[in-house]
C-alpha cells in the first residue's frame, strides 16, 4: 500500500526505489558478513541483536575529500536507529534500580526515533511503552509506534517551557501510572503522600483521566534529554566500538546532537583513549548548539537561553537541533562546531524526479546509502571536517537511521518543494567539491 504524506501526495516513485537500493544494501552487507565468517557465535534474543554495527567506508566522500569518511551504521540495529542502544540502557537501568518494574508502562517524549527503540526494546523486558510525539514529525514514524504495540499520543510542538510540550505530557503520563498502580495496590485508597515524585514534579491528581488501565504496574519517564543513561549507551558501546574498529587510528569524530547522548559519550570515550583527537558537533537550522560551542552562549544577550521557541520550521531534519542545554550534552567534550544548512542535508541524501528534472540522490547513486535527515546532516558535517584539516585523515560519523522513516518529509520530492528545499546537484558541488 502507497503511503500518503502529510501533503497528501503519495509519496514519488523515486522513494520506492530508494527502498529498493536500501533493502540491496542490507542484504550485500549480511551476506558479506555471512560468507566472510566461516562460524559466527549467534546471539541470544532481539537486545543481543544491539550494537556491533558496521563502520563503512563512504567511498564517495573519502574519494572526493582524500580522507577515510567512516559511518557507523546504525541503521542496521534491530529497531532500525541508534537509539536502540539508548532505549535498551535507559530500562535496564531502571529495571535494576527499581524504578520499573515488569508490567510497568515507559513513557518518552520523542520526535520519533527513541520512541521506535523503546516500543521495540520494552516487550523485551515484560514492559509497554507509551509515547508522546509532536504532531508535525513524519506520519510514518507514529504509525511504526502504534504497529509495535506502544499507544501514540500526538501533541503541538511548542517550548519546552509550556506544560504542553512534549517531554512535559509524557513526563505526567509517568507520574499518572504511578497513580494508577498505587491505587490498585490500596485498593483505590488514595493517600497523595505515597505518590513518587518524578524528576521534581508531582501529579495533578484528578485534573486529568488516566489513559492507563487498572493493571498497570506502575510508570517510568525515560528522560532521554537528562537520563545519563543515554550517555552511558555510548560511553560503553558505540565509543568502544568505534575505537575498536578503527584500531584507535582516526583523527576526528564529528556528528549533531538532538538529546546530546551521542556525541557526549563518544566525543569523551574516544577523547579519554587520545586526547588528539578531534570532536565536533554540526548543528542544523534553528538550533543554538552552534554558537554555545562557537560563543560560549546560545543566543545574543536580548535572548534568554533555553527559552527561545523553535520554529518548527526553522529545519525539516527530525531529531537534532536543540534551544536548551541538556545534562547529556553537557558532558560531551567538542574541540568546535560548524552550521549545516537544509539544502545541503538534502543534497546529500535527496532526489527529486519529474518530467523536466531527474537528479540522482548522491549517497544513493554512489554508495547505495538510503539515509533519513540527521545521517544526511553528519555527511555533510564529515565533509566539512575533512576539508577543515586536509586530506589524508580519518573521520568518523554516525548513520544514525535511513530514509525510510522520512518518505513523507525529507524524502517527499512535494515536501521539499512546498519549503524550497528542491535539489539541483549532481554531485559534491553544493559543499565546493567538484
Amino acid at each position: 500500500m502507497a503511503l500518503v504524506g502529510t501533503t497528501g501526495t503519495v509519496v514519488a516513485a523515486a522513494s520506492i526505489a530508494a527502498l529498493l537500493s536500501y533493502f540491496l544494501f542490507c542484504s550485500n552487507y549480511r551476506s558479506k558478513s555471512s560468507s566472510t565468517k566461516k562460524k559466527s557465535k549467534s546471539r541470544t534474543g532481539l537486545v543481543d541483536a544491539i550494537g556491533n554495527t558496521p563502520l563503512i567506508r563512504i567511498n564517495s566522500l573519502s574519494d572526493a575529500t582524500g580522507c577515510e569518511i567512516l559511518g557507523k551504521a546504525e541503521f542496521l540495529n534491530p529497531g532500525g536507529s541508534v537509539k536502540d542502544r539508548v532505549a535498551v540502557k535507559i530500562i535496564e537501568e531502571a529495571l535494576g534500580s527499581g524504578e520499573l518494574a515488569r508490567g510497568g508502562v515507559v513513557t518518552e517524549g520523542s520526535a520519533g526515533s527513541t520512541a521506535i527503540s523503546l516500543a521495540t526494546v520494552a516487550p523485551a523486558y515484560g514492559c509497554k511503552c507509551h509515547v508522546v510525539i509532536p504532531d508535525d514529525v513524519a506520519i510514518e514514524k507514529s504509525q511504526t509506534i502504534e504497529a509495535l504495540g506502544a499507544t501514540v499520543e500526538r501533541v503541538r510542538p511548542v517550548s519546552i517551557t509550556h506544560r504542553d510540550h512534549y517531554v512535559n505530557v509524557a513526563r505526567r503520563r509517568a507520574l499518572e501510572a504511578n497513580e494508577v498502580a498505587s491505587k490498585q495496590r490500596k485498593s483505590k485508597q488514595t493517600d497523595a503522600e505515597d505518590i513518587e515524585r518524578i524528576n521534581g514534579y508531582e501529579s495533578e491528581g484528578g485534573k486529568q483521566s488516566s489513559v492507563f488501565s487498572s493493571d498497570c504496574k506502575g510508570g517510568f519517564f525515560a528522560d532521554q534529554f537528562e537520563n545519563l543513561a543515554n550517555f552511558r549507551a555510548h560511553y560503553d558501546g558505540t565509543g568502544p566500538e568505534i575505537w575498536e574498529q578503527t584500531g584507535g587510528n582516526l583523527d576526528a569524530f564529528i556528528a549533531a546532537a538532538g538529546t546530546g547522548g551521542t556525541i557526549a559519550g563518544i566525543s569523551r570515550f574516544l577523547k579519554g583513549k587520545d586526547a588528539n583527537i578531534k570532536c565536533f558537533l554540526v548543528d542544523p537550522p534553528g538550533s543554538g548548539l552552534f554558537n554555545k560551542v562557537t560563543r560560549g552562549v546560545m543566543y545574543t544577550k536580548e535572548e534568554a537561553e533555553g527559552r527561545r521557541l523553535k520554529n518548527p520550521f526553522d529545519t525539516i531534519t527530525e531529531g537534532i537541533g536543540i534551544n536548551r542545554l541538556t545534562q547529556n550534552f553537557m558532558m560531551a567534550e567538542l574541540d568546535g562546531a560548524f552550521r549545516g544548512t537544509d539544502m545541503e542535508a538534502v543534497e546529500m541524501s535527496r532526489s527529486v524526479r519529474n518530467p523536466q528534472n531527474s537528479v540522482p540522490m548522491f549517497l544513493l547513486k554512489n554508495d547505495g546509502l538510503f539515509l533519513g535527515s540527521s545521517s544526511a546532516m553528519n555527511c555533510v558535517g564529515a565533509v566539512r571536517v575533512a576539508q577543515s584539516i586536509g586530506p589524508g585523515h580519518t573521520i568518523v560519523t554516525i548513520l544514525c537511521d535511513s530514509g525510510m522513516r522520512h518518505l513523507s518529509k525529507f524524502c517527499n520530492s512535494q515536501y521539499l518543494s512546498d519549503h524550497g528545499l528542491t535539489p539541483t546537484a549532481s554531485g559534491l558541488e553544493f559543499l565546493g567539491l567538484r
